[in-house]
């Protein structure tokens, strides 16, 4: 049997195959690496969706460019070859009065960017490296912390970051209120800032993508669902400045980005997207994940988070690893972490996390605002190297509900920036000052306030040269739970294995 390709002339398009294709130089697109190209790929993209859909095509060669904005049945392919490369001015970054990134749809249904090509954010030409950013707002207080006055020292370079900036564009790729949604195999690469956000969307694919930032980069994040319902994301590489993935509850509070361009002032679009007001349904499978910040991150926003399911991930080099954040009303609830390696380490400069392989947290970070609550998340088959613990974090208000830890093997280790930087826990953003970064004694895992605890077959090992502030196993203040085939010891000989206060935990 063959497989019988046909091409058919259609004005500025062609068709092949039975999909109708726009080139991006027939609209005048010059691929010379100078010319702006922002006029003329939006005319494809106007072309091709007015005729009902199709393939926009960008083909070898360096395209710049400002805002894309994608419309309703289009695909933008990059072939092989191609770089889609974003202006360094500022100017060039306008869209219906607002400043965006290169790519941005709204109330969009059925759109795709997909290639072997390139987008790349020239993250560079907005940055000062000889600059450090977080300064003039560190969101902590120097006193609470283990250093003191010599924690984060003003006017200091930091080797890992991050860097300073006055202005930049906005986020890279911006979907908001859209249906059925798919980015494949393309390369994203120098993000100013977060490389994607899939806003109130519907039907998200993600898959096989590769994300490099400068890790310098402040909020060069990687892949930001919020409040988005029955998305993928599936064998992706992802190397970030800030969190690789985040799954988030944000709605129309992140401000006019989420506005119809053409709307009346207060009037909301309602035709497309996910109108369940849940963050739902979200499955992460076969990435590999590098951060400065956490590399999956679950928390933030009004709207409730549930239903997600992250299995056979490699988190490297990161400064945290697996992160849940109640930090506003939205409950989190009926989360599965499995078959992950995770490796973290402690960071220079303003990125917030000390290391720590899984962290769970429950706090206001206005007080203000009451907190949602964290239930039913389980931990299953993990192996970590980490130069910080296991931190589950609740209040009073919010204790952490029915957690699962299943056969976790943690080794613990101090590495070089120990003394300097470690000795703390970090809850940012947070209420009170003395709960932001603060001076706390690091057990391989420890617990306050959570209720339903299951301990199943955890294994720890301590490595290393190690401070005095590593200390027990296991540490649990004010919990209840069990614990089943712990085996381990404290970091010292002289300190218990495990520690418990006003805590009903069962040992078997």
């Amino acid at each position: 049997m063959r497989l019988v390709c046909w091409l058919v002339g259609l004005g500025l398009g062609w068709t092949v195959c039975g999909q109708t294709r726009y080139d991006v130089t027939r609209f005048g697109a010059k691929g010379d690496g100078v010319t702006l190209a922002t006029a003329a790929i939006n005319e494809a993209v106007r072309a091709c969706h007015e005729a009902g859909g199709g393939v926009v095509v960008v083909p070898p060669g360096t395209f710049i460019t400002g805002p894309v904005r994608l419309l309703s049945r289009v695909e933008l392919h990059l072939s092989a070859g191609a770089v889609v490369r974003g202006s360094t001015n500022l100017a060039d970054y306008q869209i219906d009065g607002v400043r965006r990134g290169l790519i941005f749809a709204f109330e969009a249904h059925d759109v795709a960017i997909s290639g072997l090509g390139v987008i790349d954010g020239q993250s560079d030409a907005f940055f000062d490296p000889k600059r450090m950013h977080g300064f003039r707002n560190p969101g902590f207080e120097r006193r609470f912390t283990r250093q003191g006055e010599a924690y984060f020292p003003p006017d200091t370079h930091f080797p890992d970051g991050p860097i300073y900036y006055e202005q930049r564009p906005g986020t890279m790729v911006q979907m908001l209120r859209c249906e059925r949604v798919l980015v494949r195999d393309v390369c994203f690469v120098n993000p100013p800032e977060w490389t994607f956000r899939f806003g109130d969307c519907e039907d998200v694919r993600v898959e096989g993508i590769t994300i490099r930032a400068n890790k310098l980069v402040p909020n060069s994040d990687g892949i930001h669902l919020t409040t988005t319902r029955n998305a993928r994301i599936s064998g992706c590489h992802l190397v970030c400045g800030d969190d690789t993935i985040a799954i988030t509850g944000f709605g129309d509070e992140m401000g006019s980005r989420g506005q119809r361009p053409d709307a009346r002032p207060g009037e909301r679009a309602q035709r497309l997207g996910n109108r369940s007001g849940y963050c739902e349904n979200i499955t992460v499978a076969n990435c590999t994940l590098e951060s400065a910040s956490a590399a999956l991150r679950v928390g933030y926003g009004r709207n409730p988070i549930r239903n997600c399911v992250f299995q056979n991930l490699v988190i490297y080099n990161s400064n945290r690893g697996l992160g849940v954040f109640a930090r506003d009303p939205g409950d989190i609830e009926n989360l599965l972490f499995q078959n992950i390696t995770i490796h973290t380490r402690l960071y220079s400069g303003h990125w917030w996390g000390k290391g720590e392989p899984i962290h769970v947290s429950a706090i206001r970070q206005n007080p203000q605002v009451p907190v949602g609550r964290v239930r039913r998340v389980t931990f299953s088959g993990i192996v970590a190297e980490a130069e910080g613990g296991v931190v589950v974090y609740g209040t009073p208000e919010s204790p952490i509900e029915d957690l699962t830890i299943q056969n976790l093997r943690l080794v613990v280790s101090a590495g070089p920036l120990a003394r300097d930087w470690g000795g703390n826990f970090d809850l940012r953003p947070s209420t009170p000052a003395s709960e932001q970064l603060f001076r706390h004694d690091i057990p391989a895992l420890f617990f306050r306030h959570a209720t339903g605890l299951r301990l199943e077959g955890v294994d720890v090992k301590w490595r290393g040269d190690l401070p005095e502030f590593y200390t027990s196993a296991l540490e649990f203040e004010q919990c209840t739970g069990r614990v089943t085939g712990l085996s381990g010891s404290a970091a010292h000989s002289k300190l218990p294995a495990i520690v418990g206060h006003q805590s009903r935990v069962e040992l078997r």
